[in-house]
């Protein structure tokens, strides 16, 4: 940008921004008939910007938006094995036995099963669990499948971290905001 001659600055050629998504949006560019992400980032920013990975349009939580397709790819590989946190409520009894389930892979249907993932219950009952579950995939409903597999469902869920990035609890649901310097070099691996 320049101004009377003056070089004022450039645009950034890579932008990320940390969304805390609610319930009701879908992770997505466009879509024709539901509102999408990146309604939720200002207007002048959203351009090329996508969703690294998804979140169900009932799940709320971190999602990173940018433009940055190699890091996109660094965080969504397979074979990188990247940490995602969820909050999860169920609405029937989680147990030991199943944390030791989930830490040993667990199979969850004909198709697929989960590779190994951290089960930390918090509050468990009869009428409803509460947990924090960390994945290293990032499979197609993975959360509700691995929870279905064990004979609960889910009725909240909110993804709490991705890899170094912890969504920050003072952040209100809806509200977006460009990663600080410090969190762009954590994702790509600095320290």
């Amino acid at each position: 940008v320049e101004l009377g001659g003056e070089r004022l600055g450039a645009r950034a050629e890579f932008m990320y921004y940390l969304l805390h998504k609610p319930a009701g949006y879908v992770s997505a560019t466009e879509d024709t008939r539901e509102k999408t992400v990146l309604e939720l980032v200002p207007k002048d920013s959203r351009r090329n910007l996508f969703p690294v990975g998804r979140l169900d349009k009932d799940t709320e939580g971190l999602l990173l938006l940018t433009n940055d397709g190699m890091l996109a790819h660094e965080l969504l590989s397979p074979k990188k094995h990247v940490d995602k946190k969820y909050y999860v409520e169920t609405d029937g009894l989680l147990t030991d036995e199943h944390r030791k389930l989930f830490k040993n892979g667990i199979k969850v249907d004909d198709e697929f099963t989960a590779k190994e993932a951290e089960l930390q219950i918090l509050s468990s009952g009869d009428k409803g669990s509460k947990a924090y579950l960390t994945i290293r995939e990032g499979k197609y409903h993975q959360v509700k499948r691995m929870m279905e597999a064990v004979g609960n469902t889910v009725t909240y869920l909110k993804r709490i971290s991705m890899g170094p990035l912890t969504l920050p609890e003072d952040m209100e649901t809806g509200t977006s905001r460009m990663l600080t310097d410090s969190e762009i070099n954590m994702l790509k691996g600095g320290k």
